[in-house]
């Protein structure tokens, strides 16, 4: 049982109010790597430069940087598991698993055997039956369980909506209301189970969209990857979700910049400091555009179509997962500061730094033990 769903049961769920859901992750803290290198740029522990990649992939920046090695194959690896994972989790690539899954109406009349049973191709026997990766099918059954526990209110079903809204589009505008009204039907994951590998869908309009918690899931593997070869000292930026391995070199905490919500330069608004941990902002910020004087942006409401109604323009959770973090910044934003505050007080091993929509800085009570304001 993930811990997401544990968080979710024992501390979200069990309120009679109901949540949002957040379509894709929003994220852009900032990689603020200073005290750990000297003026030119080697580690003051090691006498090595880090080394570091960046690059474009999941349709957002990435940055890996290694502190204790030299070894360049392994930036080149991580790069590798986000295309391969892109090859998983897209909603847009023609060529993904997810894709292929959601667009199944199109292909279910295909021999299975003819790309040698790449996944997902029905299961023979079956009307409405899929065998899917073991990724695909350990990132959708998390979104399973967050769905399941919050009444449908958090619904990975949400591709119709977030495909009609489009933030990504050059000229992004408001869809008709019966546009909407037409699609929300479909935003429901009611009827799908999964056993081990195989999926059912009762429905061939079901459509998965898994931005809200994929990159956590992402960051998750490359820190495992990277473990597995040795490596203790790393940070995993992917487009903002970003994972830490250790400490940095000689022992002192990463230094993770917070960016000022709707502030185009990038300017931090505040930092925190952790080490072996994750940190996820998920904000209102990063996808929106104005029509006719209203301010639209990429958080939707699966129950309205709209985007939600929230007094905080960002919110992020640090915790040891990033999937983890991931869901539960999504799912905090959501529910507003009071309600988020309540829940985070109670956790453990879980910390928060909101943004409320008046600008200020808000930190939950557990973090304010450990964190100077």
């Amino acid at each position: 049982m993930s811990t997401i769903y544990l968080y979710l049961k024992k501390h979200l769920f069990q309120r009679r109010f109901f949540y949002l859901i957040l379509c894709t992750a929003l994220v852009c803290p900032m990689l603020l790597l200073t005290g750990c290198q000297n003026a030119t740029g080697s580690d003051t522990a090691t006498g090595k430069k880090p080394i570091s990649i960046n690059s474009i992939k999941l349709n957002t920046a990435v940055q890996i940087t290694i502190y204790d090695s030299q070894d360049k194959s392994l930036l080149d690896d991580c790069l590798a598991l986000c295309d391969k994972y892109e090859l998983v989790f897209s909603r847009t690539n023609e060529k993904s698993e997810l894709y292929k899954l959601n667009h199944r109406k199109n292909t279910s009349d295909k021999d299975p055997n003819a790309d040698g049973q790449t996944t997902p191709y029905p299961v023979s026997g079956t009307a409405d039956t899929w065998h899917i990766s073991e990724d695909l099918a350990s990132l959708l059954s998390q979104g399973l369980s967050i769905t399941r526990e919050s009444d449908g209110a958090f619904d990975i079903a949400i591709a119709p909506l977030t495909s009609l809204w489009d933030f990504t589009a050059e000229d992004p505008k408001a869809p008709d209301d019966a546009d909407i009204q037409k699609v929300l039907p479909l935003c429901s994951s009611d009827g799908v189970t999964i056993d081990g590998q195989d999926i059912t869908l009762p429905s061939d309009d079901i459509q998965f969209d898994v931005g809200a918690i994929a990159k956590g899931y992402i960051a998750d593997r490359i820190k495992d990857y990277l473990e597995e070869q040795g490596v203790k000292h790393a940070t995993i930026n992917l487009g903002g979700n970003i994972q830490t391995i250790g400490t940095k070199p000689d022992g002192s905490d990463y230094n993770i910049g917070i960016q000022k919500p709707f502030d185009e330069t990038g300017e931090p608004i505040t930092s925190v400091k952790i080490k072996d941990k994750s940190i996820v902002t998920t904000g209102i910020y990063q996808r929106y555009f104005e029509q006719d004087g209203t301010l639209y942006h990429h958080v939707l409401d699966p129950r309205t179509g709209m985007p939600c109604d929230t007094d905080l323009y960002s919110v992020s959770i640090i915790t040891d997962s990033s999937l983890t973090a991931d869901a539960m910044s999504t799912v905090c934003c959501l529910m507003g500061y009071q309600e988020s505050m309540n829940v985070i007080s109670q956790l453990d091993n879980v910390d928060a730094v909101f943004v409320t929509d008046d600008g200020n800085i808000k930190y939950s009570s557990n973090f304010q033990k450990k964190q100077p304001k």
